[in-house]
């Protein structure tokens, strides 16, 4: 069974889509896809949330996530907004508090939220305020979250190609492959 960090860097050069930019970043990456991974593992719902710019990559991963062909548990990945079509018209925390509430009984076994989009977007309120966020924040540096560039002209590679290796190091973790120990 391999450690996540060197399974991270071997996936990485192994990757046959010039993914070695994400070399430098597996030291951000490794403690940030430990976390979501261990969550999923621990039976909580994952809740996707996107900023407009980034929609089009929330139905991939939910197209994707639970393609049969991976011969593995199906997993409980939603999209937010789908669930709660209201999510663009919360402004105040009072309103935050009563949609994490309906959360909390919808999802006994727990939930986090998996953010990707720019850092100044409204829909950060929500994910920012709770720690067990998995953040992939465009434009800002952010504690406890992976930075992208917005404007990078590979940015939509880069998401795709992330998204990649999240969802084989969740495959190789269900499977008992992996020690997420860092």
């Amino acid at each position: 069974m391999q450690q996540l960090l060197k399974w991270t860097l071997e996936t990485i050069r192994e990757d046959e889509s010039c993914f070695s930019w994400m070399e430098e970043y597996r030291y951000e990456w490794a403690p940030l896809v430990k976390g979501a991974v261990s969550q999923v593992l621990e039976g909580k719902t994952v809740l996707i949330v996107t900023d407009e710019s980034r929609k089009w990559f929330g139905k991939y991963i939910l197209n994707t996530i639970n393609d049969l062909s991976k011969n593995r548990p199906l997993l409980p990945f939603y999209q937010l907004s789908e669930l709660f079509p209201n999510l663009q018209k919360l402004h105040h925390t009072q309103e935050i508090e009563l949609l994490e509430d309906m959360l909390d009984i919808s999802y006994p076994n727990g939930y986090y939220i998996w953010y990707i989009g720019r850092g100044d977007h409204p829909y950060t309120k929500l994910a920012y305020r709770n720690d067990d966020s998995f953040l992939w924040i465009m434009d800002e540096e952010v504690q406890n979250s992976f930075p992208l560039r917005s404007h990078d002209t590979l940015i939509d590679i880069k998401l795709l190609q992330l998204y990649r290796l999240f969802d084989n190091t969740l495959s190789v973790a269900l499977f008992g492959d992996l020690d997420l120990e860092l």
